[in-house]
């Protein structure tokens, strides 16, 4: 394998080099492969979150930040963030199965609840409001989102977390 230190490769795949991101995979793929099988569920999510960190170097190369001459931190840290990503979305997406049996206890204690709830959201400013209805009930991109709306996607970031606390502040203030 040739030895193509980290930080030239870098310069090659932000040229457009794909002989430059082969080499990267070549030398760093076996490591972030042992590494993402300690971060994941399955197999295939391990294949996908290191491709999803490669694709995100070669996007990127001149973002990658070299430990010395060493892109592997970075990689690592990338491969990471990747993993928890997948588990988020992952997560947001399980669902409770449907039983016959009510989840409450008394079915009049879940309407008024479910009613607080609504209350809730109603009192968030309008663009609050929309922006969680966006991105919170109708799972689309905080980008996506921004766009629509004419804000910046920080500003949409900022917003749902925003929302976020104060109903689980008012959630925690009412139990």
């Amino acid at each position: 394998m040739d030895e193509t230190s980290d930080g030239e490769l870098r310069r090659q795949i932000a040229a457009g080099s794909q002989s430059g991101m082969r080499a990267l995979v070549e030398k760093h793929s076996r490591t972030l492969i042992r590494y993402a099988w300690a971060l994941v569920e399955s197999p295939s999510d391990v294949d996908d979150v290191v491709q999803d960190t490669f694709v995100t170097a070669s996007r990127g190369a001149d973002r990658i930040a070299l430990s010395g001459e060493s892109a592997l931190p970075w990689l690592l840290v990338t491969c990471r963030n990747h993993a928890a990503n997948l588990a988020r979305s992952r997560s947001r997406k399980r669902t409770s199965p449907i039983t016959d049996e009510p989840v409450w206890d008394d079915q009049q204690d879940a309407r008024d609840r479910l009613r607080w709830v609504l209350d809730e959201i109603e009192r968030l400013p309008a663009l609050d409001r929309r922006v969680c209805e966006l991105c919170l009930v109708q799972d689309r991109p905080y980008d996506e989102v921004a766009r629509e709306l004419g804000l910046s996607d920080e500003s949409v970031r900022q917003r749902v977390s925003r929302s976020r606390r104060r109903l689980r502040k008012a959630v925690s203030h009412e139990e």
